[in-house]
């Protein structure tokens, strides 16, 4: 019976450390993309603005509240950037994240 319950802390584990990775991995996408966007915006303080884009993916689940901020601030800001390229963005900082943090 110990073996059972062994695989099973082993399968918690491994989500548990899944989970935190991912974490990790989408809170450096957002940061990555923060960055880009604030290039895009002429920000003076690029960290500050990406620290903000990371801050925003509190708000709720998903992706949406990034995409959102990203969107408004890209607009205000007079720079045409469509839901798609955002999305492709995301993804691409995704990639270079997670090399980033396998890297470590």
């Amino acid at each position: 019976m110990s073996g059972m319950g062994d695989r099973e802390k082993a399968f918690e584990n491994k989500f548990a450390h899944d989970e935190e990775l991912r974490f990790k991995a989408e809170a450096r996408r957002n940061k990555l993309i923060g960055l880009w966007a604030a290039g895009l915006l002429g920000k003076a303080d690029p960290d500050a603005y990406a620290k903000e884009v990371v801050a925003a993916d509190f708000e709720e689940a998903g992706d949406g509240d990034v995409i959102r901020k990203l969107k408004g601030d890209l607009t205000a800001g007079g720079v045409t950037v469509s839901d798609e390229e955002l999305r492709t963005k995301m993804i691409e900082f995704l990639a270079e994240a997670v090399a980033q943090i396998q890297g470590e």
